[in-house]
């Protein structure tokens, strides 16, 4: 599976680090949006405009509360519980995941370029 993330978004690259914190069987790999890896997949997808998570499992996508709410399915302990939350139309999760998205960089910040994998999480990075 493969998340898709903001490279330049503080809270999308602490996501990071919380994903990869809770995913035992290392089932993830990233990639930024920005990154050409990115770019590429978000064209073989038909996907344009992209600006916040996608989680692409096999010849699937997920976007916005969707993909996180699948990425926690995948995670350890508690945070599998999550999942559930699909019950929930998303017309009415997705509102929600977009009022956050559209004030991350106010509320987290924004780096001037991508984040840099430490040297243990860089072979989780395409």
């Amino acid at each position: 599976m493969i998340v898709l993330f903001d490279g330049v978004c503080n809270l999308c690259s602490k996501s990071v680090q919380f994903i990869i914190k809770r995913d035992p069987h290392n089932q993830f790999l990233f990639a930024s949006l920005q990154s050409e890896m990115g770019k590429s997949l978000l064209e073989k997808h038909h996907l344009s405009e992209v600006d916040s998570v996608v989680l692409i499992k096999e010849d699937m996508y997920y976007m916005e509360s969707d993909a996180a709410l699948e990425i926690c399915r995948h995670l350890s302990s508690g945070w599998k519980l999550l999942a559930i939350l699909k019950v929930i139309p998303s017309s009415i999760r997705d509102p929600l995941y977009q009022f956050v998205a559209r004030n991350r960089y106010r509320w987290f910040g924004k780096q001037d370029s991508c984040m840099l994998p430490t040297e243990e999480m860089k072979k989780r990075f395409l």
